[in-house]
C-alpha cells in the first residue's frame, strides 16, 4: 500500500510509490521485506492466477498462452475502457487476434474468480446534450498483479508515470470500493462523447453520491477540480442531488478544501 508522504515532491513520491513494492502490493505479505522478495511474492500470485484461470476455463489442452497473453493485455490496459475486440487483437499470438467471443468468456470467467472487476459507467441525469459512454472500466483485484504480468520494475515504472498513473488509481478504486460496499453504495466512472470524465462516482443506494478524480501528482491537481466541476455543472441536479462531495485523491501531501469547494485528499488519509 502506498503511504502518507508528506510533503513530498512529485518525483520523490513516484520513486517511493514504485519502491514500494514494484506493484503497490500484496498487503501484509510483502510489508517490511526486500524490493526482490516484494516482487517474487507478486509473480507467485500472477502464477496462482493463471493456473486457477486455465483450470476454470478448461483450455489448457487449447491453448495455454492465450490467459498469459490476455492477462498482459488486460495489465497494459489497466483502469480503462478496452474493448474486448482491442484485447482480442492485442492479446493474439502467431495465429492473429483472439477471438472476442473467446475473450469475452475468459473475461466473465476472470471475474468469477475474483481477478478482475468491472467498474461501471454512471449514468445520471444531464442538463446537457452530452452522450454518455457505456463501457465499463477494468481493474485487477489486487493491483499487483497488473505489475507482475508486465514483469515491471521499479525503475521501469518511474520511466514510465502514465502507466503509474493508472495503477494507482486502480489502487484507489479498490480501497474506495472496500468503504463504498461497507456502506451499501457502489463505484462507477463517467465518460461521455466530449471525453469528460470522472475517476470514481460513489453513489449510495438511497442515492446520495460524491465523486473523485485520481491524480498521482500534485501538480494535477487543478486540471482534476476544473474536470469536477464542469461534471457537476452537466447534471440536472435536481434529479440527482446535490453532490455530497467532490474532492481529488493525490498521492501525498495535506487533506484541504479549496476555494471553489473541492477537496483534496492523500490517498494516506482514506478510513472507513
Amino acid at each position: 500500500m502506498a503511504g502518507y508522504f508528506p510533503r513530498l515532491a512529485d518525483a520523490e513520491l513516484a520513486s517511493r510509490l514504485a519502491a514500494s513494492g514494484a506493484v503497490l502490493i500484496e498487503g501484509p505479505r510483502a510489508c517490511g521485506k526486500t524490493e526482490t522478495a516484494r516482487q517474487q511474492a507478486a509473480s507467485e500470485v500472477l502464477l496462482d492466477v493463471d493456473d486457477n484461470a486455465r483450470r476454470a476455463m478448461d483450455i489448457v489442452s487449447r491453448d495455454p498462452e492465450n490467459v498469459g497473453r490476455l492477462l498482459r493485455s488486460l495489465a497494459r490496459n489497466v483502469a480503462t475502457t478496452v474493448s474486448a475486440g482491442t484485447l482480442a487483437a492485442d492479446a493474439g499470438g502467431a495465429e492473429g487476434p483472439l477471438d472476442a467471443d473467446t475473450v469475452r468468456s475468459y473475461l466473465r470467467a476472470l471475474a468469477r474468480l475474483m481477478v478482475i472487476e468491472e467498474q461501471p459507467a454512471w449514468s445520471p441525469g444531464l442538463r446537457s446534450r452530452s452522450l454518455l459512454r457505456k463501457s465499463p472500466k477494468r481493474h485487477f483485484v489486487d493491483p499487483s498483479v497488473a505489475v507482475a504480468a508486465l514483469g515491471a520494475s521499479p525503475d521501469r515504472l518511474l520511466r514510465e508515470l502514465d502507466f503509474l498513473g493508472f495503477l494507482f488509481e486502480s489502487m484507489v478504486y479498490r480501497d474506495v470500493s472496500v468503504y463504498a460496499r461497507a456502506r451499501d453504495a457502489q463505484v462507477y466512472h463517467y465518460r461521455d462523447n466530449t471525453d469528460l470524465e470522472v475517476d470514481l462516482v460513489v453513489q449510495a443506494r438511497a442515492g446520495p453520491w460524491c465523486a473523485f478524480e485520481v491524480r498521482l501528482g500534485g501538480g494535477q491537481v487543478d486540471a482534476a477540480a476544473d474536470a469536477l466541476l464542469r461534471f457537476r455543472d452537466r447534471l440536472d441536479l435536481t434529479a440527482v442531488g446535490e453532490p455530497g462531495a467532490l474532492a481529488v485523491v493525490v498521492g501525498s501531501g495535506y487533506g484541504y478544501r479549496r476555494e471553489d469547494g473541492v477537496c483534496v485528499i492523500p490517498v494516506g488519509a482514506f478510513g472507513p
